[in-house]
Protein backbone atom coordinates (compact mmCIF):
# COMPACT_ATOMS: atom_id res chain seq x y z
CA UNK A 1 0.00 0.00 0.00
CA UNK A 2 1.20 3.49 -0.79
CA UNK A 3 1.84 5.75 2.16
CA UNK A 4 1.30 9.48 2.29
CA UNK A 5 4.35 11.69 2.72
CA UNK A 6 4.98 12.46 6.41
CA UNK A 7 4.73 16.21 5.77
CA UNK A 8 1.27 15.71 4.27
CA UNK A 9 0.12 13.69 7.28
CA UNK A 10 1.51 16.26 9.73
CA UNK A 11 -0.25 19.04 7.85
CA UNK A 12 -3.58 17.17 7.74
CA UNK A 13 -3.42 16.39 11.46
CA UNK A 14 -2.64 20.04 12.27
CA UNK A 15 -5.48 21.30 10.07
CA UNK A 16 -7.86 18.76 11.60
CA UNK A 17 -6.94 19.82 15.14
CA UNK A 18 -7.45 23.48 14.27
CA UNK A 19 -10.81 22.84 12.65
CA UNK A 20 -11.97 20.65 15.56
CA UNK A 21 -11.18 23.52 17.90
CA UNK A 22 -13.17 25.95 15.71
CA UNK A 23 -16.05 23.46 15.61
CA UNK A 24 -16.21 23.00 19.37
CA UNK A 25 -18.67 25.84 19.97
CA UNK A 26 -22.44 25.75 19.99
CA UNK A 27 -22.75 27.36 16.56
CA UNK A 28 -20.40 26.03 13.90
CA UNK A 29 -20.20 27.92 10.61
CA UNK A 30 -21.05 25.85 7.54
CA UNK A 31 -17.64 26.60 6.01
CA UNK A 32 -15.87 25.13 9.04
CA UNK A 33 -18.05 22.00 8.98
CA UNK A 34 -17.32 21.49 5.29
CA UNK A 35 -13.59 22.00 5.75
CA UNK A 36 -13.60 19.57 8.66
CA UNK A 37 -15.42 16.91 6.63
CA UNK A 38 -13.06 17.44 3.68
CA UNK A 39 -10.02 17.11 5.94
CA UNK A 40 -11.41 13.97 7.57
CA UNK A 41 -12.11 12.46 4.15
CA UNK A 42 -8.57 13.27 2.99
CA UNK A 43 -7.06 11.76 6.14
CA UNK A 44 -9.09 8.59 5.59
CA UNK A 45 -8.03 8.34 1.96
CA UNK A 46 -4.40 9.08 2.81
CA UNK A 47 -4.24 6.29 5.37
CA UNK A 48 -6.61 3.74 3.83
CA UNK A 49 -8.98 3.86 6.81
CA UNK A 50 -12.76 4.04 6.99
CA UNK A 51 -13.18 6.09 10.16
CA UNK A 52 -11.53 9.32 11.25
CA UNK A 53 -10.45 7.74 14.54
CA UNK A 54 -8.66 4.93 12.68
CA UNK A 55 -7.20 7.40 10.19
CA UNK A 56 -5.78 9.62 12.90
CA UNK A 57 -4.29 6.63 14.71
CA UNK A 58 -2.77 5.35 11.45
CA UNK A 59 -1.33 8.78 10.60
CA UNK A 60 0.23 9.10 14.05
CA UNK A 61 1.60 5.57 13.80
CA UNK A 62 3.16 6.28 10.41
CA UNK A 63 4.73 9.46 11.77
CA UNK A 64 6.10 7.56 14.80
CA UNK A 65 7.70 5.03 12.44
CA UNK A 66 9.34 7.79 10.39
CA UNK A 67 13.12 7.68 10.71
CA UNK A 68 14.57 10.59 12.65
CA UNK A 69 16.25 13.20 10.50
CA UNK A 70 19.54 14.59 11.69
Amino acid sequence: MLKAHPAVLRNLLAIHASLRQKASGDVVPLQVRRQLLDTEYTLCMSTGCYTIEDAMAAARSQLDEEPALI
